[in-house]
């Protein structure tokens, strides 16, 4: 499998989400072949819906599942709490991830659980977020659900 490959689709709803003004995580959903079942972006702010993180906008728009152990989700950027909650509890078999230098998310606790984690360090997906999270903490911070103390 290629997962570079992969992770254009994703990286492509990255760049649209942070063309948009949006948090720039795409996200997209394959089967045990490499072919697509739904792509998706963290569309927080472009919709006001603090859960459309872009995971969960890949794993809805790929419908309804028999099984989800041979999917492969793939992420420009480790998965939060939240979206490793929905891979952990649809038992999505493989993630894919672009980048955690910029965000670490919970990649130790998806392995516990038996997902087959790989990590890709794109330097593209690295600067990307990179460059949206010096440029917008204020967004970055409300999308990891950090507080601003002051």
């Amino acid at each position: 499998m290629n997962y570079e490959e992969l992770l254009k689709v994703a990286r492509d709803q990255a760049r649209k989400g942070f063309e948009e003004g949006g948090v720039p995580v795409g996200a997209a959903m394959f089967d045990s072949h490499g072919n697509l079942l739904g792509e998706g972006r963290n569309r927080r702010v472009q919709e006001g819906d603090p859960s459309i993180h872009g995971e969960t906008d890949a794993f809805r728009k790929a419908g309804r599942q028999k099984t989800y152990r041979d999917k492969i989700l793939v992420t420009t950027l480790a998965p939060c709490w939240y979206c490793s909650g929905l891979i952990r509890q649809f038992n999505i078999g493989t993630v894919v991830v672009g980048e955690s230098i910029n965000f670490e998310g919970h990649l130790d606790w998806l392995r516990e659980a038996g997902v087959n984690v790989i990590e890709l360090r794109d330097p593209e997906c690295i600067d990307m977020m990179k460059s949206f999270i010096d440029t917008r903490p204020d967004i970055w911070n409300e999308d990891i659900g950090e507080c601003d103390h002051t």
